[in-house]
C-alpha cells in the first residue's frame, strides 16, 4: 500500500548498477529508500549503451522488488554502440541505419518478454546527420524528416513489444527540452495515439548556469501541457539531482511543483545515486508535507496558453513569465471558450491562428500577445486589429510609468537594473499603453491594449533576453499580471520569480522562489471573498492593507469600463518558500 494519498513514487534503475549490484546490494539500497520515502514502483533498466543486464541477473533483481511490495516495470536508454561512430549527440540510434533498426527490435523483444510495461527513457529521438540520414532525408526540413521517420519508428517498436507481449504496455518519456522536440523527432501529436501511455520529464536543475533556458516554473507547466497532450495518461513527472546537487532546495522544488501540477507520479532518477544522499531524507520530509497539502486541492487552472505541437519561436518563454507569479495553463490545442488566452510566437506556428484569434477577440475574448507574436503575424492581418507597428529601434530604461486607461492615476516606478527594449510605434486614443518605458523624454510601450469588437487585445513588449522580466519593478509586475487576470478572481502584484498555482475549488498557492523574503501582494477582486486562510495552519487574512482606487470618468469621457473592486492583502511567504491558502467566501 503506497505511502501517499495523492500520487505514487518510483525509482529508475539502471543498467550498470544491475548489471554489477549483488542481491544483497540490491536489497540494502531499497531498504534505505523505504526507510525515507517509501517506493511504489521500480522501473528496470535492461539496456544503456554499452550494457544489456543479462536474464539471470534481471530476473533476481525484480524478484527482490517483488517480494518486498515493490511494482515492476522495465526500461530502455535508447543509446548504442554498432559499427562506426554516428555524427550523433549522446550516441542515439540511427534509425536511417539497418543495424541500429535490428539493434533496437532486439533490445525491445528482450525487454517485453521480461516486464509487462517499459519506459523509454528520453534518449529515444533522432539526432543522427550521417550520410545515410542525409540521402534519406531529401528535400525535407531536418525537423520534418525527424518528425516522420519516428513516428514510423514508434509505430515499428510498439508493434514489436506487443508481438513478444500482448499485454506489454509501452510508456514514453518526453525530456524537459520541448521546444526543440520537432528538431530531433518527438513528436507528441502523433505519439500520444501510438504509445500506451507518456511520461515527462521535469528536471529544471540550476536556471543561471544551463544552456537550456530551463526556469523553475516548467517542473509546474510542462506537466500541465503534456496532461493536456493525453488527458489521463500522463503518468508522471521524472527528476533528478543533475544541476541540483550544490543546492538541496533546487532539487526539493522539481519535486513539489509536478505535484503541485497534479503529476500522478515521480520517478527518481536514478536508485543507486540516492543511497546515503541526504536528499533522500529531506525529500521523504517535504513530501509528507505536500501530499497533505494535495488533499485540499481542485484541479489545476490557469489563463489557457497555446502550444501547438512542433512549433517554436520565444523558446522557454512561458515559463519566465511564469516566474512573475502569472498562472499558466499550456494547452496544445487553441481554446475558444477560455476568457483570456495567451499567445507568444509559438501559436504563431499555426497556420490558421489569425482567423482563430479575430474571432476570438471580436466575440468578447481577451487575448494577451507578445512582441514576438506580433511580429511574426505582421503580414498575416495582426496590423487590422491594432495601430501599433515594430520597429528596429532599441531603447535602455529603468523608469516604468502605469497609465492603464481605466484607472486614472499615473504612478511612476523606477528599478536599479536597466532592461532594453524594442521600440513599438502606436497611435494615440487608437491603441493605448498600460505600461510604459520612459527614456530621456522618450517612451515606448511595455504592454498596450486595443479594443476590438467586444473583446481586448494586449501586447506584451518581451525584451531581447527574456532574463530581463525579472528586473521589472514590483508594481509593473502587478499591472501585468492585473491584465492576465481579467475575468478571473485574483492576481499576485510581486517582484519576479514567484510562482502563483490556481484550482477550481477556490485555493491557490504561492512560491516565493527569492533567496528573501519580497515585497509580494495578493490582489482579490470583487465583492465576492472577504480574504484568505492557510490550508496549513488555518490562518486568517481578512484585512486589506488597502483598497485600489476605483475607475473614474476620465475629463470629458460618457463613461468608465466597470471593473471589480480590488483589495490588497500582504502575502507573507518567505524566500525558498511555499504556501497555499483558500480563498474566503463573503457572508
Amino acid at each position: 500500500m503506497s505511502k501517499y494519498q495523492n500520487f505514487k513514487l518510483a525509482s529508475y534503475v539502471f543498467a550498470y548498477y544491475l548489471d554489477r549490484a549483488t542481491p544483497e546490494k540490491i536489497k540494502s539500497d531499497l531498504a534505505f529508500h523505504q526507510k525515507h520515502v517509501g517506493l511504489d514502483k521500480v522501473y528496470l533498466e535492461t539496456h544503456r549503451a554499452l550494457v544489456d543486464v543479462p536474464e539471470e541477473k534481471m530476473l533476481a533483481a525484480k524478484k527482490i522488488f517483488e517480494d518486498a511490495g515493490v511494482e515492476v516495470a522495465g526500461g530502455i536508454t535508447t543509446t548504442v554502440k554498432v559499427g562506426e561512430k554516428k555524427p550523433s549527440v549522446y550516441d542515439t540510434f540511427c534509425y536511417s541505419d539497418p543495424a541500429h533498426r535490428a539493434e533496437l527490435t532486439r533490445i525491445v523483444k528482450y525487454t517485453a518478454k521480461l516486464f509487462d510495461e517499459f519506459i523509454l527513457d528520453d534518449f529515444f529521438f533522432g539526432a543522427c546527420k550521417c550520410k545515410m540520414c542525409i540521402e534519406k532525408k531529401g528535400n525535407k526540413s531536418w525537423a520534418q524528416f525527424k518528425l516522420d521517420q519516428m513516428e514510423e519508428v514508434s509505430r515499428e517498436l510498439v508493434a514489436t513489444a506487443k508481438e513478444v507481449n500482448p499485454a506489454c504496455r509501452v510508456i514514453i518519456k518526453y525530456p524537459n527540452w520541448y521546444e526543440s522536440y520537432q528538431e530531433n523527432g518527438y513528436n507528441p501529436g502523433k505519439q500520444k495515439d501510438i504509445f500506451d501511455g507518456i511520461y515527462t520529464g521535469t528536471e529544471t536543475r540550476n536556471s543561471n548556469y544551463s544552456s537550456q533556458h530551463l526556469q523553475r516554473y516548467m517542473s509546474y507547466s510542462l506537466i500541465r501541457l503534456m496532461e493536456n497532450v493525453a488527458p489521463g495518461r500522463n503518468g508522471g513527472g521524472w527528476i533528478d539531482m543533475g544541476g541540483a546537487m550544490g543546492n538541496l532546495s533546487v532539487y526539493l522544488e522539481q519535486a513539489e511543483l509536478t505535484f503541485f501540477a497534479k503529476a500522478r507520479e515521480l520517478m527518481m532518477f536514478n536508485f543507486p545515486s540516492m543511497v546515503n544522499n541526504p536528499a533522500l531524507a529531506a525529500l521523504g520530509v517535504d513530501l509528507d508535507r505536500v501530499d497533505a497539502i494535495l488533499s485540499k486541492l481542485g484541479n489545476p487552472t490557469g489563463v489557457s496558453t497555446y502550444e501547438p505541437y512542433d512549433a517554436d519561436g520565444e523558446d522557454q518563454l512561458i515559463n519566465y513569465v511564469g516566474m512573475l507569479g502569472i498562472p499558466l495553463e499550456p494547452t496544445p490545442e487553441f481554446d475558444d471558450k477560455a476568457p483570456v488566452i495567451f499567445l507568444t510566437q509559438n501559436a504563431a506556428y499555426d497556420q490558421e491562428i489569425m482567423p482563430k484569434l479575430e474571432k476570438y477577440v471580436r466575440e468578447g475574448g481577451i487575448a494577451i500577445i507578445t512582441s514576438g507574436f506580433f511580429r511574426a503575424t505582421a503580414d498575416r492581418g495582426i496590423f487590422d486589429m491594432t495601430s501599433v507597428r515594430p520597429t528596429d529601434r532599441k531603447f535602455t530604461g529603468t523608469r516604468y510609468q502605469l497609465t492603464n486607461q481605466n484607472v486614472a492615476t499615473h504612478n511612476v516606478h523606477r528599478n536599479d537594473e536597466a532592461i532594453t527594449f524594442t521600440a513599438l510605434n502606436y497611435k494615440t486614443n487608437s491603441t493605448w499603453a498600460d505600461v510604459l518605458l520612459h527614456v530621456n523624454d522618450f517612451s515606448t510601450p511595455v504592454m498596450t491594449e486595443d479594443y476590438y469588437g467586444d473583446g481586448f487585445l494586449y501586447i506584451l513588449n518581451i525584451p531581447d533576453n527574456f532574463g530581463d522580466l525579472y528586473k521589472l519593478p514590483k508594481d509593473v509586475v502587478g499591472a501585468i499580471a492585473k491584465n492576465f487576470a481579467r475575468k478571473g478572481k485574483m492576481f499576485l502584484s510581486v517582484s519576479p520569480k514567484f510562482n502563483l498555482y490556481l484550482y477550481d475549488n477556490d485555493t491557490f498557492g504561492v512560491f516565493n522562489f527569492n533567496e528573501f523574503k519580497e515585497p509580494a501582494e495578493i490582489v482579490i477582486l470583487g465583492d465576492e471573498y472577504a480574504g484568505f486562510e492557510d490550508l496549513e495552519t488555518g490562518m486568517k487574512i481578512t484585512t486589506p492593507v488597502r483598497i485600489n482606487p476605483r475607475p473614474m470618468r476620465w475629463g470629458d469621457c460618457a463613461a468608465f469600463r466597470p471593473e471589480p473592486v480590488e483589495k490588497v492583502y500582504n502575502l507573507p511567504v518567505f524566500g525558498g518558500g511555499y504556501r497555499f491558502f483558500r480563498l474566503i467566501r463573503a457572508e
